[in-house]
């Protein structure tokens, strides 16, 4: 994903929980996609971190009191509640979630919640019997009712020794909600995408399976691409390297059957399919229903073709739908590419080269063309897959949009 969000400002609230400290893990990741960030604690929080840290990180003085002094005449709160594209309220304590439901305004925070018409994310961290609480669960129901974004907590073990619901989501789901909300663009809006990913596992016997190298890096850049870019975005993925990022609809799966059976059941719902997944050509005819032993001898195994998913979905293809496929090869790429795009009836097919260290399976780059209906080749180099995401979206764009037009 490019970092484009020079021009969005979110405001970092934090909150005096024993998360306060994953504040700068929050901060420092915003930062690096571009964000403009301005931390602010309450009295609370400040006692917990100190605030130079998150002024360190960010740039930004950051905000502690209602009548900090301050060299900008402006009223702040209203000020940087005019401004602001998000609030992430980062750890949000029982405390927090009370005022702002209740419309209390006795400090900073609570005051430009108020203030404030950008959206809100609260990503709640306190202790379970706190969390679990019928007034706390009140609380965020009303927030919730008002559009108010909640995520999280996890469970797992607390800082006060109990084991349950309560501890703040991890900091990287945290930002990658927050690039969902502002999203850099709404040019996907309304836009419904569905991306196969990861890899397949063709079971030997109970114990053993067949697979290869996809780590589903890729899948998981076109993910928070169209997320970044507002489109409605869903996922079939196989095993994988890496989690989907958070607001993906997931739906798991193991073999290429079940690759193909989630696909073409949603497949008729998308508006955009696109195929990456690296999925599994053959699989084993009868799998063993007991583990194989070893001092057997030479073992045979009798491999079938899987389906050809891109195929299907190619063949069952809408009118106003874009489909793109992705050609894993090691030489030949423009031409293997063309080809199984004439054969598989898609708009556009990424060639990507695989087995060398720079570009691959379970690699941060690719080298890669976009082949398209035509026959012209754009070669794109090597380029990192957040960045190819980006590019593959744009070439969505256009294609989406010629086909608005000529109706």
């Amino acid at each position: 994903m490019r970092t484009t969000f020079s021009n969005k400002e979110v405001v970092l609230c934090v909150t005096g929980s024993i998360a306060a400290y994953k504040a700068c893990d929050i901060a420092s990741r915003l930062v690096a996609l571009g964000f403009r960030v301005t931390p602010a604690l309450t009295a609370s929080a400040a006692r917990l971190i100190g605030p130079a840290s998150l002024e360190a990180i960010t740039g930004s003085r950051a905000i502690t009191a209602m009548f900090d002094p301050i060299p900008n005449p402006e009223i702040e709160h209203i000020a940087v509640a005019m401004r602001a594209s998000l609030f992430i309220v980062a750890p949000a304590t029982a405390n927090i979630l009370a005022k702002a439901a209740h419309g209390i305004a006795d400090d900073w925070i609570s005051t430009t919640l108020l203030a404030t018409r950008a959206p809100i994310l609260f990503a709640p961290a306190m202790n379970t019997n706190m969390y679990q609480h019928v007034a706390t669960q009140a609380n965020i129901e009303t927030l919730r009712a008002r559009g108010n974004i909640f995520i999280g907590p996890d469970s797992g073990r607390l800082a006060c020794g109990t084991t349950g619901k309560g501890r703040m989501i991890d900091p990287q789901k945290i930002v990658e909600a927050a690039v969902a909300l502002v999203g850099r663009e709404e040019d996907f809006a309304g836009t419904r995408v569905l991306i196969s990913s990861g890899r397949n596992h063709e079971p030997i016997d109970p114990v053993r399976y067949i697979a290869n190298r996809s780590s589903g890096k890729m899948g998981r850049a076109l993910a928070m691409e169209g997320l970044s870019r507002g489109a409605e975005v869903t996922v079939v993925s196989g095993p994988a390297d890496v989690s989907m990022p958070y607001g993906v609809t997931e739906t798991r799966v193991t073999t290429a059957l079940e690759m193909r059976d989630a696909v073409l059941r949603q497949l008729p719902e998308a508006d955009v399919f696109i195929s990456v997944a690296a999925v599994a050509d053959y699989r084993v005819k009868t799998p063993a229903a007991s583990k194989r032993k070893r001092g057997d001898g030479q073992v045979s195994l009798e491999l079938v073709e899987n389906p050809d998913i891109l195929a299907e979905a190619g063949s069952r293809k809408l009118p106003d739908q874009v489909l793109v496929g992705f050609a894993a090869e090691t030489d030949d790429l423009s031409e293997n590419a063309a080809d199984k795009l004439r054969k598989k009836k898609v708009d556009l097919m990424v060639a990507n080269q695989v087995g060398t260290e720079e570009s691959g399976f379970g690699t941060d780059t690719l080298r890669a063309q976009f082949i398209s209906r035509d026959g012209a080749a754009e070669d794109l180099g090597l380029i990192p897959k957040e960045e190819l995401a980006a590019r593959l979206f744009d070439y969505v764009r256009v294609l989406r949009d010629a086909r608005k037009t000529s109706h």
